[in-house]
This record gives structure tokens, sequence and C-alpha cells, in this order.
């Protein structure tokens, strides 16, 4: 299933994208696309059940709002596609570097992304987004640990390069400007994507390709991250997992890197999973 949520920020009414295209109603069933509903056992089946009776919506000019109503915690994977180590010089990790994104940064699919005050290096970083399903805490096996996926949606990890690298070195604070996690457009549950290192994934900036990968190149498998994961803090329905970015982000280009600036659109979209567009204007 495509589940979505449509409407003004802070208002949106959660919805279903059908295998024809329709968007249906989902408010009659449920009260919205959150933690709550993916730690229900039967709340996907619901879903399922009503589907085929649900009334239409008309999407016309209505905003698409983030695919997760209030996300946990979101936790980032950085260095995690073999090209992307390849194009920054860096060394392949031997596990995960692990960072965190605030809630608070995740938006619509097509919301404006602002580029903070004082801003020089603001990068782009088209990813994998891995919904938690099931409250996972030191998890035995790959197996295990994909059992507790509730879906996959498209991240935008934007990032500010010079607050992330050349001011402490902290990387939260490159990655938690406002705006800087667009989510969606939809949530697709993980019985649709059989296998999550097998989705390809592009971004263009103002119609140039600029990141063309495919998951198969992940370093750490989606898998391996949610039960490694599962070793250091407890993951539970509702958390996000954002797991890394392929070559081609600015930071990786030679001299002069083109960083964004307010008027570059920004497209991205993951094979199955959708798309999203976002403009950037100053903040």
């Amino acid at each position: 299933m495509k589940l979505l949520r449509i409407g003004p920020a802070g208002a949106e009414r959660p919805a279903l994208l059908d295998s024809d295209g329709t968007l249906r109603d989902l408010s009659g069933v449920v009260s919205d696309i959150d933690a709550a509903l993916l730690a229900d056992p039967e709340g996907l089946d619901r879903i399922r059940a009503a589907a085929a009776d649900l009334p239409e919506l008309d999407r016309a000019g209505a905003r698409l709002g983030p695919p997760l109503a209030a996300p946990g915690k979101i936790v980032c994977i950085g260095l995690n596609y073999h090209d992307h180590a390849r194009e920054t010089g860096a060394a392949i990790p031997g596990e995960p570097i692990v960072f965190m994104k605030a809630p608070d940064t995740v938006v619509g699919p097509e919301d404006t992304v602002l580029v903070p005050r004082g801003s020089v290096k603001t990068d782009w970083e088209v990813e994998l987004a891995v919904v938690i399903g099931r409250t996972a805490r030191y998890l035995d096996s790959a197996d295990q640990a994909l059992a507790h996926v509730a879906g996959y949606a498209v991240a935008h990890d934007v990032s500010e390069r010079e607050f992330q690298i050349e001011r402490g070195g902290q990387w939260d604070k490159g990655k938690n400007c406002e705006t800087f996690n667009p989510l969606g457009p939809w949530l697709v549950t993980a019985d649709e994507v059989p296998d999550p290192q097998a989705l390809p994934l592009r971004l263009w900036v103002n119609g140039e390709l600029k990141q063309d990968g495919s998951t198969a190149d992940m370093i750490f498998p989606v898998a391996e991250l949610i039960r490694y994961l599962s070793q250091f803090m407890t993951l539970y329905p509702g958390d996000v997992i954002n797991t890394g970015t392929p070559a081609g982000v600015a930071l990786g280009h030679p001299d002069p890197k083109p960083y964004l600036r307010a008027g570059d659109v920004v497209e991205l979209e993951i094979e199955g999973l959708g798309r999203q567009r976002q403009e950037l204007k100053d903040a």
C-alpha cells in the first residue's frame, strides 16, 4: 500500500493511493498515519480490508504532507555508499557512522526548503528512508531486522557542509536546520518492497542529473543497519532511519562546488517509492 497525508501543515488527513492511482480518504478508518497505527498489529490490515470502499479524494491543488505524522527519532547513516566514499576520498567505514536528525526537520515532499542564514554550502542527498513498525532491541539477524520494518519512503537529507564539517566538527549543526528532511510523497508498506537493496535512486538540481545510484551499492544494507542500531538504542514504531546517499553530492564535486542557493529547484526519486520536488528560498 501507498499511505500518505494530504492537506495544510498541521491539518493533514490520512489517505491511500490505490493501484490505479485513485486517492482515497482514510480518515474514517484511522485517525492518522502515525506510530500508534504502525504499532497496532491489526492497523494496516484494517486499511487493506476497507480500501475498496473508501471515498475518493481530489488531490488537485492540495499539499502533500509528510507520510508519517510525528516521527519519533530520525537516525541517519553517513558515508554508506561505496561510490560516495570514493568521491569524497574517505575510507570505507568499519561500522556504520551514526548521527541524528530532529523530528522537526521533517516537511512534506513538495514543501519549500530554506537555505539557512549565513549558509554557503547547502547540499543535497537523496536517501532511502526506513520506517520502523515494531519495537526493535538487540536483534540477532538480518531476517529478524527486516520483520521490524513498516515501510519505506524517499528522504532528502539536506545538509549544510560548512556547519557540519568546519564549525567545530558537529555534524548535527549541519543536519538539523529547519526544513532539512523532506519526506515522502508516500509510505510504501514493506510487503511492496521485496528487496530494499534493489532500488534505483536519482536527484536533479535545476533539471541537471546529479545523483544516479542504487541501494545495491550500500556498504551496510538495510537489514544490517537495523540489527546494528538495535544494539545501541531501542527502535520504536514511527522511528525513521535515513540510510545514506550515493555519489553526486556537491561536496564530492571538484571546485567550484555547486552548492544550493535560493531559487534552485531540487527533484529526487526512488523507483517505486515516488518523487519529490522542492524550491529553495532564503530563511
